[in-house]
């Protein structure tokens, strides 16, 4: 992936956007959602640490927020 990941507020109707660069990737609504996004995009969920700000983008609040 040549993009970092974004990973947007939770919406009013529940899930996270995510985004690689300006590509889509999906709406999560828990982490298991997120990896799957992240193992799509070519990075491998068992090893990626999505709490490295260097990879993903939290915006509004972090990895522990889904609703």
């Amino acid at each position: 992936m040549d993009h970092r990941v974004i990973v947007m507020p939770v919406s009013p109707g529940g899930g996270r956007q995510v985004r690689a660069g300006e590509e889509i990737l999906g709406v999560a609504f828990n982490a298991s959602d997120l990896l799957e996004f992240l193992r799509r995009a070519g990075l491998d969920p068992d090893t990626v640490d999505v709490t490295d700000p260097e990879l993903v983008d939290w915006r509004g609040d972090g990895p522990e927020a889904w609703e």
